[in-house]
């Protein structure tokens, strides 16, 4: 019991006491202990009153006894109180005036994602509008269905997603919502226009000049056939040197047709009609797994399979991730080791697996891996007929499927390399 407590409590016990021994004296103890007791209640809920009448009225009472320690009390929280909101201002302002001089856009959002504040930069890049568009659904106003989508997976999703402005179809957006403070969302959106043109820029390029390199190409390919077919005697010392350069062209070809396919994968940002098609995955591994049995007989090929497992998408591309998968794993496999091929589901989606014995990879070099050209030994990689664009491939076929390319490898032991699907 704190002292305060002590002395309130000693003070209602001598009151008590004294009326008892006064009405005692004049023989009406119980009616003397009444009005004590009732004026002690009196005087409790005057100072309630008045404690009331503080809130209401921000006018500081005076008393004694426990009620002045509570009046007190109640002054110094209420000193901190406004302290601490005075600090909390100054730094609210403090970061309104930095996001407002920002150049990306910042809103604030409530956890029913309405609009509680946003910057200058909101206006432009997004259109926002204030005060009207204040306590509004983000949803109304960035009409998007992959936008909505998003922002039911931001708690997995920390990439963001790439729009283009609303009313503003010159501008690219890199959007990213975050949560903090437990039921808030902070939303930056920056503008990659020059950046996206870029890569456009890239991917056309590429695009064009596969596609001009492809008719002289075949061409070239056509006449050193031609010259290889002559039987004439003059040939036959030529014989070497055209079957270096069938091959080299044969390569070129494969690395042209390769760089052909990820620019269509790249130019289709969705692929909702063709992934609205339920693909027999089963067919198609089985399909892979017989043409890798014919393609090598010097490894351990098994095959573990679930029939009634489906997935969503185009036949064609999921055939070309898995044989791309598949057939690296047989090409850096030494002869004599097991390859696994897996298609099954479990609690967290469907997979594609293809479990080697090959020689690994460095740590190092699973982030990059997936790059194109991207080679961990360059020698070694073009004796065995790669092109480096193969992982590449994999990479977005997966991804134009809501999927997720995983790979796991210990040097010296193998690799695993898992496509996992969500749907």
């Amino acid at each position: 019991m704190s002292p305060i407590w002590l002395q309130e409590f000693w003070r209602l016990f001598m009151l008590m006491l004294s009326m008892g021994f006064i009405g005692l004296l004049f023989g009406q103890t119980l009616l003397f202990l009444l009005i004590t007791t009732l004026s002690y209640i009196a005087w409790h809920l005057y100072n309630i009153y008045r404690l009331e009448n503080w809130f209401l009225n921000n006018k500081l009472p005076e008393s004694r006894g426990i009620w002045g320690e509570v009046f007190y009390q109640l002054y110094r929280r209420q000193q901190r109180h406004r302290k601490r909101k005075r600090r909390l201002s100054i730094i609210l302002k403090r970061f309104k005036r930095s996001t407002a001089a920002m150049p990306d856009a910042a809103v604030v959002l409530n956890k029913k994602f309405q609009i509680e504040w946003f910057n200058k930069a909101a206006k432009k890049l997004l259109g926002l509008k204030a005060p009207q568009d204040r306590n509004k659904l983000i949803t109304n106003l960035i009409r998007n269905p992959a936008f909505a989508t998003y922002l039911k997976t931001i708690d997995d999703d920390k990439k963001g997603i790439k729009l283009v402005a609303p009313n503003k179809p010159e501008i690219m957006l890199n959007i990213c919502v975050t949560p903090y403070a437990g039921n808030q969302y902070l939303l930056m959106a920056n503008d990659i226009s020059p950046l996206h043109r870029l890569e456009q820029s890239r991917r056309d390029f590429i695009a064009n000049i596969s596609h001009e390199l492809r008719t002289p190409l075949t061409v070239i390919q056509g006449f050193i056939e031609t010259m290889r077919d002559n039987e004439e005697i003059a040939m036959k010392q030529w014989q070497r040197p055209l079957l270096l350069m069938d091959q080299q062209s044969a390569r070129m070809r494969n690395i042209i047709d390769d760089l052909l396919f990820l620019s269509r994968l790249e130019c289709c940002e969705t692929l909702e009609n063709t992934h609205n098609k339920a693909v027999n995955v089963a067919e198609i591994i089985t399909s892979i797994y017989e043409q890798a049995q014919l393609l090598s007989t010097e490894h351990n090929l098994t095959l573990e399979i679930d029939q009634n497992v489906t997935l969503n998408g185009d036949a064609k591309e999921l055939r070309s991730a898995f044989s791309n998968l598949v057939f690296n794993a047989i090409r850096y496999t030494p002869a004599g080791g097991d390859i696994k091929m897996r298609w099954y589901q479990d609690a967290e989606g469907k997979h594609f697996a293809v479990h080697d014995t090959g020689d690994g990879i460095a740590p190092e070099h699973l982030p990059r891996i997936t790059e194109r050209f991207y080679r961990i030994d360059v020698g070694r990689s073009r004796d065995k007929g790669g092109t480096g664009l193969g992982l590449a491939i994999v990479k977005h076929v997966i991804n134009h499927h809501d999927g997720k390319l995983r790979i796991e490898s210990i040097v010296g032991k193998g690799s695993v390399f898992y496509c996992d699907f969500s749907r």
